[in-house]
């Protein structure tokens, strides 16, 4: 896992996916989730036992169950051409290649699909996996979704032991869980804690919202893309981050909810990419200032104030002002509990929502609407259907969202949020014409770009 600074984040879950068609039958213990809203799936096992919450828990169980079925995965770059001529008549112009990092990653299935970190395995020319008996494989990277800092990775390997998916929908706060990974290159090493949070946002202030897994098992450099499994050693999360001031262990460790993971993984496979479904509203967390301003009538839960023009939330009746309590009987107490449980769906997913309006509740049925982005790629930047409150709020008639810059620099992250009016002098609504501007231009020659800053004010910019 990477060192940090002040706080360590991992990589956004923002919102992530669903299910596919590719079975594995080969457990009488083990039952699938399906496409959609049925609880059952054909691409990964997933187990339904009933954890022991008992205080006399037997962690060995658990241990021995996971700690074959967590490899140590190596990102390995491959230098094709030499520095300087010295190194090209010094080594006869071959490869070199240099360790850039490691980690952990969680074999899911017999034959050899891994899932693990997208920050394990970022810019890797190769990738090394070796299991717990040693054996080393080359793996191939099947996908990866930034967002949710999750990648699917194979080794060429049959009958190996695998973690099966638990539902980390009914994790508990105080549940006994073990971490499994592989923390300073010290293999196969299981540490246990609780549950210490669920939905867990530890940096609102990023846009995109998260929701993590807190834990106090103790999680260290390299045990990123490891196991967070339960006492009957079922997979309920994939280590990903941790937050201290060293960049090592100091009681808080975060999981990306297994439920959300496996999402992601059976879109890789299926579909290429990962399937988001949204319900189409903004809001914010309820508290109690909020709730003397407006009336509310609760102090926890989700605030609409905003919502998109012909999504499922607009189609079925929600509307501003209202309070959301609950989704499919998860109770909803702040906005990473809503965005976690809608990382886990897909798009034309119904889920039942529960308001507060005027002091009564309403029960209402919501097909979650797909959630669409383009790359522009000539100039580092992902954009997405900007909203009516958006468009208000840069006082512009048209436009779409930048939603995540695809190059770390400042002057790209700057930009995240802010709306594109012009593409080479064509303006644009929606993603529909930002697609079709960039696929018929010649790539060649500079594109031009038009801004909208907060005050309406618009700037275009040239990229050669």
């Amino acid at each position: 896992m990477k060192k940090f600074a002040t706080f360590v984040g991992a990589s956004i879950l923002g919102g992530v996916l669903t299910l596919g068609s590719y079975q594995y039958l080969n457990n009488e213990d083990t039952s699938f989730l399906n496409n959609h809203n049925k609880q059952e799936s054909q691409l990964f096992p997933i187990s339904n036992n009933t954890p022991n919450y008992g205080t006399n828990a037997d962690f060995t169980e658990a241990a021995e169950k996971t700690v074959h079925a967590v490899v140590h995965v190596k990102n390995v770059a491959i230098f094709k051409q030499p520095r300087n001529s010295w190194e090209y008549y010094a080594r006869k112009g071959e490869s070199e290649k240099a360790l850039r990092g490691t980690g952990s990653g969680v074999i899911i299935t017999p034959d050899g699909y891994i899932v693990t970190n997208n920050h394990v395995i970022d810019g890797a020319s190769e990738l090394e996996v070796t299991l717990n008996n040693n054996k080393t494989y080359k793996a191939k990277l099947i996908g990866k979704d930034v967002k949710a800092d999750i990648a699917l990775i194979k080794i060429d390997a049959q009958e190996l032991d695998y973690i099966p998916f638990g539902d980390s929908n009914n994790i508990k706060l105080g549940e006994w869980v073990l971490a499994v990974g592989n923390p300073f290159n010290l293999t196969s090493t299981v540490t246990a804690g609780i549950v210490s949070a669920k939905a867990r946002d530890f940096n609102s202030n990023d846009g995109t919202p998260q929701s993590y897994i807190q834990t106090d098992a103790a999680i260290n450099p390299g045990n990123s893309g490891g196991a967070l499994v339960n006492i009957n050693g079922e997979l309920i999360g994939i280590n990903t981050a941790i937050t201290s001031q060293t960049g090592s262990y100091i009681g808080y460790g975060f999981a990306v909810p297994s439920n959300n993971a496996r999402k992601v993984v059976e879109d890789l496979i299926e579909y290429g990419n990962v399937q988001q479904g949204i319900l189409g509203i903004r809001g914010s967390d309820v508290n109690e200032n909020l709730s003397n301003q407006f009336n509310l009538g609760t102090s926890q839960g989700v605030l609409v104030r905003d919502i998109d023009q012909g999504s499922g939330a607009f189609t079925s009746g929600i509307k501003e002002g209202d309070v959301i309590r609950q989704i499919d009987n998860i109770e909803v107490r702040k906005m990473s509990d809503l965005t976690g449980y809608i990382g886990s769906k897909r798009p034309n997913d119904i889920v039942n929502v529960k308001i507060l309006r005027d002091g009564e509740e309403q029960l209402l049925k919501v097909k979650l609407t797909k959630y669409e982005t383009f790359a522009i790629e000539s100039i580092g930047l992902e954009v997405t259907n900007a909203s009516k409150s958006d468009l208000e709020n840069y006082s512009s008639s048209n436009g779409v969202k930048i939603s995540r810059a695809l190059k770390g620099d400042a002057q790209s992250q700057a930009l995240i949020g802010i709306l594109i009016t012009k593409i080479d002098n064509s303006k644009v609504n929606n993603i529909s014409d930002v697609r079709k501007i960039i696929t018929s231009r010649d790539p060649s020659e500079p594109i031009s770009v038009t801004f909208v800053n907060s005050e309406g004010r618009e700037q275009t910019y040239i990229w050669r």
